[in-house]
């Protein structure tokens, strides 16, 4: 195998890695002060695609985690990205929050419900039945199916809620047509996030708490993987995988003197 090159440029899940339910994780501090005393470049991810990247800055902040606006990376700005690229100034009827809707502004796509190039699916406190049909509809009569993120639940206080994917997958049944995905495990959010940094796969880790986003995503992008056991995810749980991560610790603490 070819010798793996110094890691350059450290990705990261915020979710489970260096925040839980609104709590930071022992040595999350640290590790995001290390990385920025190190001028290496970084981003911090989220499938999440309700908040904008201010707003996520100013709720790490609160938490201790000084993380600059610049390197925060939604899947809301990679579904931007990606529509941008494929067909600019486009028009796209909207289900979701802030996070999305100004993603799509800055593009200067213009959000309608008239005859648009898209319809584009992302996470929303309060799904609206009379939304999703008209989505339903806007599919079925010609609107492409995007959808920020795959993710079947959320957490919350009370316990898993239905998310992106699963109201994916209602609309789908409604209408035969599948949506592209554009956040985790999708490699394109990783590879127009290290673009946004200016940073190479084969010198850049991912770090996250899950398999079948994080994992998969930082693998598929050509990237050395780092999981984290403070999530979803247990060492037990890694064997039921055919890929493996290329480290495993218990918790962002264990990397801080690795940056």
């Amino acid at each position: 195998m070819a010798e793996r090159k110094p890691i350059e440029s450290w990705l990261t899940d915020m979710d489970g890695v260096l925040v839980h339910e609104g709590i930071p994780i022992p040595g999350a501090d640290a590790f995001i002060n290390r990385l920025r005393e190190s001028g290496k470049p970084f981003l911090v991810l989220t499938n999440n695609s309700i908040y904008t990247p201010r707003d996520l800055q100013a709720r790490l902040s609160r938490m201790g985690l000084e993380v600059p606006v610049e390197n925060i990376w939604t899947s809301a700005l990679a579904t931007a990205k990606f529509l941008d690229d494929q067909r600019p100034g486009g028009t796209a009827y909207v289900i979701g929050e802030a996070g999305l809707t100004t993603a799509l502004h800055d593009i200067g796509y213009i959000l309608t419900d008239h005859e648009p190039d898209y319809v584009v699916l992302g996470e929303t406190r309060t799904y609206s039945f009379e939304a999703m049909t008209k989505a339903v509809r806007l599919i079925n009569a010609g609107a492409r199916f995007i959808c920020t993120n795959p993710d079947e639940t959320g957490p919350s206080a009370e316990g898993p809620l239905p998310a992106t994917g699963a109201v994916a997958a209602l609309i789908t049944k409604a209408t035969g047509k599948k949506p592209y995905f554009a956040g985790k495990p999708n490699p394109l959010m990783m590879r127009t996030g290290l673009n946004a940094i200016g940073a190479h796969s084969h010198s850049s880790a991912m770090i996250g708490d899950r398999m079948d986003t994080d994992i998969l995503a930082g693998l598929e992008a050509g990237m050395q993987t780092f999981l984290v056991l403070t999530g979803l995810t247990s060492v037990e749980d890694t064997e039921k995988f055919p890929y493996r991560p290329t480290h495993t610790f218990d918790s962002i603490a264990d990397l801080v003197d690795l940056v």
